[in-house]
């Protein structure tokens, strides 16, 4: 099943596609060495852009309009950018625990090419899941790198790439007790199938699958998840499987129209705010709330609690939804979604070109290329929010785009860039 040790395997736009729904047969997706296991998420983003227009033409021909918009897709995008932008300099925080544990810690070690580890792996990973899911709903502080994915009050693909740049700094902790008698390449694999399962489930297109409802988390199950409806709040954490929900008492059936976002909306585009609002509101109810077992509770139960409450607060004060909301939709003159849509695919255009060629690129490089993409997902939020000073900050993003270019470290071996910026 694994090739001999060296770079990652290759893999063919069939098996991309199988691993995006986790249905890569052990026989598939098996490896001896981490070195080999691809890089199925960075593989699949020709996939997820196949599916989001897929998505687009399928709710026009359902509902005669577009699953989202523009400012909000565009958000939901910069927030995934964002997120997988600390990986081009270090390896996963998952990983780099999980080896060293693996290394020095392991009880035994499962044969890697056992179909037995795999399935047990992937029970595994998505249990852990489960709980870092829910724990991270439960724990102010961990909610509030987790509230990003929340954030959008549409519910379509590009709220699946919706991702905390923060968050994947509190999850390894919840893989460690696998790295006791599972191989880190098997792991490996698992991590990214969990994660990539849970792209197609964020679409409202799909209504039901039937019988592989009671089993799987599915779109309705998910939609649940994601909305601020009281009956919705804290329910169908699972990630691949429903049955951890079912189990454990927080599976919730999806009943009444789902209002979709948080409980209190953040009401911006901007991807940097978004990731770290949470935490000033948190650092300033920290210093407000008095005695030290009150701070610490800030910190540590719900994030509906206070002084006198239930750990995870009063479902009384959580704000009635009437069905009459009216998601954050500034008004932007449409040349400007435009221009925004058409600049953010050259950003686009960039931030994969960088994946492709981080191994090849000087650590100058690599760090001007990173900061120019946050300057831009920055200045796209500010456009799409309709600010004041909008203009002024893309006139300088532009005005360091061209130098920088000039200079050479910008330029990549894709077309888009050099059409839209060559003399």
């Amino acid at each position: 099943m694994g090739s001999a040790a060296g770079g990652p395997r290759a893999t063919t736009p069939g098996q991309q596609l199988r691993a995006l729904f986790y249905v890569l047969p052990p026989g598939e997706s098996s490896f001896r060495t981490l070195e080999e296991v691809p890089d199925y998420v960075e593989k699949s983003i020709p996939f997820f852009i196949a599916f989001i227009v897929l998505e687009f033409a399928v709710s026009w021909v359902q509902k005669h309009k577009l699953s989202g918009r523009i400012n909000d897709g565009i958000s939901s995008l910069s927030l995934g950018i964002l997120s997988r932008l600390p990986d081009v300099l270090f390896r996963s925080v998952d990983l780099i625990s999980y080896i060293y544990v693996w290394n020095n810690y392991r009880l035994f070690e499962l044969p890697w090419d056992s179909p037995w580890t795999w399935y047990l792996t992937f029970l595994g990973v998505d249990f852990a899941y489960y709980w870092f899911h829910r724990i991270s709903h439960e724990v102010n502080i961990l909610w509030a790198a987790h509230q990003v994915h929340h954030s959008s009050e549409d519910y379509n693909l590009f709220t699946a790439l919706r991702q905390s740049v923060l968050q994947k700094y509190t999850s390894w902790m919840f893989n460690l007790p696998m790295a006791l008698f599972i191989p880190p390449s098997v792991f490996a694999v698992h991590l990214q199938f969990n994660l990539l399962y849970q792209f197609w489930i964020h679409t409202e297109v799909i209504t039901n699958i039937g019988p592989l409802e009671w089993i799987l988390n599915t779109p309705s199950h998910h939609r649940v998840h994601h909305g601020r409806n009281p009956y919705c709040i804290d329910k169908n954490y699972g990630g691949t499987l429903i049955i951890w929900d079912r189990i454990f008492g927080t599976f919730e059936a999806e009943d009444a129209k789902v209002v979709y976002g948080l409980t209190h909306p953040v009401n911006s585009f901007e991807p940097i705010l978004l990731q770290l609002r949470p935490l000033a509101h948190i650092w300033n109810t920290f210093w407000a709330t008095p005695g030290f077992c009150n701070k610490l509770s800030v910190l540590f139960k719900g994030p509906g609690w206070g002084p006198g409450k239930p750990r995870l607060g009063l479902p009384e004060e959580i704000p009635v939804v009437t069905g009459k909301e009216v998601p954050f939709n500034p008004r932007v003159p449409a040349y400007l979604n435009c221009y925004a849509v058409v600049h953010f695919a050259v950003i686009m255009e960039l931030y994969i070109d960088l994946l492709a060629t981080v191994t090849v690129l000087s650590q100058g490089t690599i760090l001007l290329r990173i900061c120019f993409i946050i300057l831009s997902l920055t200045s796209f939020g500010f456009l799409m929010e309709n600010r004041p000073k909008a203009g002024i900050l893309e006139i300088i993003r532009c005005s360091v785009f061209l130098g920088v270019y000039k200079l050479g470290y910008l330029r990549n071996q894709l077309t888009l860039l050099d059409c839209a910026y060559e003399e």
